[in-house]
C-alpha cells in the first residue's frame, strides 16, 4: 500500500446534538485551503486534522499498534523475548497493591442511608506517587498524595495544590540471613508490618513486589534468596549449628538459584544481565584454522589406516 504524505483533512465537529443532524448542504462553507483557523456556524465548526491517507483515499492510523500496547509488544521480540519465563511472568504480574490511603467498600451496590434507594458503589483507588526516596527506603506502601486544599479553609475561596507526605524515621534492623545491621528510612506503617511478620527477614521475604514499592526492599529479597538457595557457609562459619538453624527457619521461602538471581531486577537490569550471559568472546582466526587443520590431519590418518 502506497502512502501519499500527510495531507490536511477537514472534519465537521458538531457542538450540540441538533448540529449533528444538519445536512451537509446546510453546513457553513469550508475554509479556504491555504487559510488559517476554522469556519463555524449553526452549532458546529470545521476543524483541520493532519492524517495519513492511503492511495485509495482512506485515512490510516499513525501507528500500527496502539501506544498502550507497546510495553507488552516489546517483550515479544529481540532480547526481551529471550528472558527467562519466570522473570517475564513476574514482570507481567498486575496484582493491585494492598489499599493504604483508602478503604475499599468491597460491594457493588448499597442502600442510601437517607433515602433507602439502591445506589452503585465505585471503589476508586487514590493514586500514590513514589519518589526516588521511596525506593531508597522502606515506606510500607505509603507515598505522596497529590490533591488540593482551600485557601484559609474557606470552601468559597481558590483551591491550592497540596502534597501530603508520610512521616519518615531512620531505624536500625538486624538481618539473621545476612548477619548485618542495616540503617533504613521507614514509616510507622513499616514498623507495624515488621511486627506483624515477626521479624525483619520475614517481612522482606513475605511482602510481594506490589506491596513493597521499594527497589531497596527487592534487592534485599534477592540477596536473602540467593543466600538461602546456596546455603552460604560464610554465615557464622564458627557455629555450623546456628547456621543450619537459620537456614531451616527460612526454608519455606527458598527457591532455585536460577530464579533467585532474577528477583527484583528492573527490565533494564534484566536486559543487561541477559546480554552478558549471551556475550561470547571473539575467537582468533588462527585458532579456528589450526583446529580445522588438526581435524583434516586426523581424517587423513584414519583413511590411510
Amino acid at each position: 500500500m502506497v502512502f501519499e504524505g500527510k495531507p490536511v483533512v477537514l472534519r465537521w465537529r458538531p457542538r450540540t446534538p441538533a448540529a449533528a443532524a444538519i445536512a451537509p448542504a446546510a453546513r457553513p462553507r469550508q475554509p479556504m485551503r491555504g487559510g488559517s483557523g476554522a469556519a463555524s456556524g449553526r452549532g458546529g465548526r470545521w476543524e483541520r486534522k493532519r492524517v495519513v491517507v492511503a492511495a485509495d483515499g482512506r485515512a490510516m492510523p499513525l501507528h500500527r499498534y496502539a501506544p498502550r500496547l507497546w510495553p507488552a509488544l516489546r517483550l515479544r521480540e529481540g532480547i526481551c523475548a529471550r528472558l527467562p519465563a519466570h522473570y517475564l511472568a513476574q514482570l507481567q504480574d498486575d496484582t493491585p497493591p494492598t489499599p493504604v490511603h483508602w478503604r475499599p467498600l468491597g460491594v457493588r451496590y448499597r442502600r442510601n442511608p437517607r433515602t433507602g434507594e439502591r445506589e452503585r458503589v465505585q471503589d476508586v483507588p487514590v493514586p500514590v506517587y513514589l519518589p526516588r526516596a521511596a525506593h531508597e527506603g522502606l515506606w510500607g506502601g505509603e507515598g505522596w498524595i497529590r490533591g488540593f486544599r482551600y485557601a484559609r479553609n474557606d470552601k468559597l475561596s481558590t483551591r491550592l495544590p497540596k502534597i501530603w507526605k508520610p512521616q519518615l524515621f531512620e531505624r536500625q534492623f538486624y538481618s539473621e540471613i545476612l548477619d548485618t545491621t542495616l540503617t533504613i528510612t521507614v514509616t510507622m506503617r513499616t514498623l507495624d508490618l515488621i511486627d506483624e511478620a515477626y521479624g525483619f527477614d520475614f517481612y522482606i521475604l513475605k511482602t510481594p513486589k506490589a506491596d513493597m514499592g521499594s527497589k531497596l526492599g527487592m534487592d534485599l529479597k534477592r540477596t536473602m534468596l540467593l543466600r538461602l538457595a546456596r546455603r552460604d557457609p560464610k554465615l557464622h562459619p564458627d557455629d555450623p549449628a546456628r547456621r543450619e538453624a537459620i537456614y531451616n527457619k527460612y526454608q519455606e521461602f527458598a527457591i532455585p538459584e536460577e530464579e533467585a538471581e532474577w528477583v527484583g531486577l528492573s527490565l533494564e537490569e534484566a536486559i543487561e544481565k541477559q546480554r552478558l550471559l549471551e556475550k561470547k568472546d571473539p575467537v582468533p582466526l588462527f585458532k579456528v584454522y589450526a583446529e580445522e587443520l588438526v581435524n583434516q590431519l586426523k581424517e587423513q590418518a584414519l583413511q590411510k589406516q
